[in-house]
Order: C-alpha cells, then sequence, then structure tokens
C-alpha cells in the first residue's frame, strides 16, 4: 500500500446488493486486500476515487454495515417494507452518478458531481 494515504490495490467490478434500478449510475465494486479497517478508511479511500472519476463531488448517501448506520440518518425508516434501503433510494433520486460498494455492501457511497 505505498504510503499511509494512498488507496490500497483493488478489484473492480459491477456490483449491486440490492434490486435498485442504477441505470445511469456507474458501480465500483472494491474488495481491498488487506481490507480496510474501518469506515473513516473506508470514506477517505471512496472520496479519493469519487474525484478520480468525477471531479469535485458531493456525497448523497452512505452506508456502515459494521455499525448499521446510514446517511441520511432514518432514511430506510419509510422503506420498512421495501427491498432498496432508503439510503440507496436517496441517493439515486438525488441524483447520484457514482456508487462505490466496498466488501459487497459492508461500506457503500453515492457521489454526485458538482458542476460549476
Amino acid at each position: 500500500m505505498g504510503q499511509d494515504n494512498d488507496p490500497p490495490e483493488f478489484s473492480s467490478g459491477a456490483y449491486c446488493s440490492r434490486d435498485a434500478d442504477l441505470s445511469g449510475i456507474k458501480v465500483i465494486e472494491l474488495n481491498p486486500q488487506p481490507p480496510v479497517s474501518d469506515y473513516l478508511q473506508a470514506m477517505d479511500f471512496a472520496n479519493q476515487m469519487a474525484e478520480k472519476e468525477l471531479g469535485e463531488v458531493m456525497l448523497l448517501s452512505w452506508y456502515d454495515l459494521d455499525r448499521d448506520f446510514e446517511s441520511p440518518q432514518h432514511a430506510s425508516e419509510c422503506h420498512q417494507d421495501s427491498a432498496i434501503p432508503g439510503y440507496v433510494d436517496y441517493g439515486i433520486h438525488h441524483g447520484a452518478t457514482l456508487k462505490i460498494d466496498f466488501e459487497q455492501g459492508r461500506f457503500v457511497f453515492f457521489y454526485m458531481p458538482i458542476d460549476f
């Protein structure tokens, strides 16, 4: 892994663990070796990758399976009977064009580019 701020080597591919319509959203699956240690490390790597893919970005929504925590908070409360979690629905319907998924849903991030 080079320096501490360099992301590890990843294997990439298309993956989505939910039955959501992700047409128009680029999906990147990451399985770093060694695995990321926590949400903060995953977010740092995801932010770096998103900026490489899209330029300046806004993180719209995310999920941390380790802590079972999502943003926006409580987004899934209105999706209790849905197969699509609230953070996924929020990202899709608020302009996400990139989904970065670590370790089959352990950490998931939805981004949109910021256009000036």
